[in-house]
């Protein structure tokens, strides 16, 4: 089970809020502390370096900080702060005047479960991963977030609909398309096995 869905965290993160915004700092650390792995992460995906990422993840907690005062009594902590990191992640590609490149490398890294694979499929898993991952690549920007955010953040619709400012059915929609165009791409590229 993920730190993100302890039964209970809703109203944990509702307390530290709450203390932080009566000025606790100690309470708005415990919230950094909580979300600065999946708040790099979603940065990560966004500006596609790591130390990019790193600035906007801090800048992002900074100005979440300031703006914590204001933050709505009851809403859900976790969107509201990826929603501002993935904004200052996207002025931050921008003011670099990049095109947006999203390297998914992260995605690699990740465990599959348990039980070790046999060298060979172990090797077939990293063939179909990197066919998965190139196509990542091919694809528009709001496609490569909506993927990453359900799948590598592992967000749920509601709190994707928050972090993108969207209707839950929108990302329902967005996420559909995505996955489409993904299967489109990795058909194109599969090979066949001779």
């Amino acid at each position: 089970m993920t730190p993100d869905s302890v039964e209970g965290r809703p109203s944990e993160d509702t307390v530290l809020v709450e203390r932080a915004q009566r000025g606790d700092s100690d309470a708005y650390g415990e919230l950094v502390r909580r979300y600065q792995g999946l708040a790099m992460r979603t940065a990560y995906v966004i500006t596609g370096t790591t130390a990019e990422a790193e600035d906007a993840a801090q800048d992002g907690f900074t100005k979440a900080y300031f703006a914590i005062g204001r933050f709505r009594t009851g809403a859900p902590f976790r969107p509201w702060l990826l929603r501002i990191v993935a904004n200052e992640a996207k002025n931050r590609r921008k003011a670099a005047g990049r095109r947006p490149t999203v390297d998914l490398s992260v995605a690699e890294e990740r465990p599959s479960g348990d039980t070790a694979l046999s060298p060979e499929a172990a090797a077939l898993a990293g063939e179909r991963r990197e066919l998965v991952l190139s196509a990542l690549r091919g694809l528009r920007e709001e496609d490569r977030l909506v993927i990453a955010y359900r799948y590598f953040l592992e967000l749920s619709e509601a709190e994707m609909a928050e972090t993108l400012g969207v209707a839950r059915g929108t990302v329902k929609s967005r996420l559909s398309r995505a996955l489409v165009r993904l299967r489109e791409l990795t058909a194109g590229e599969a090979r066949p096995d001779v």
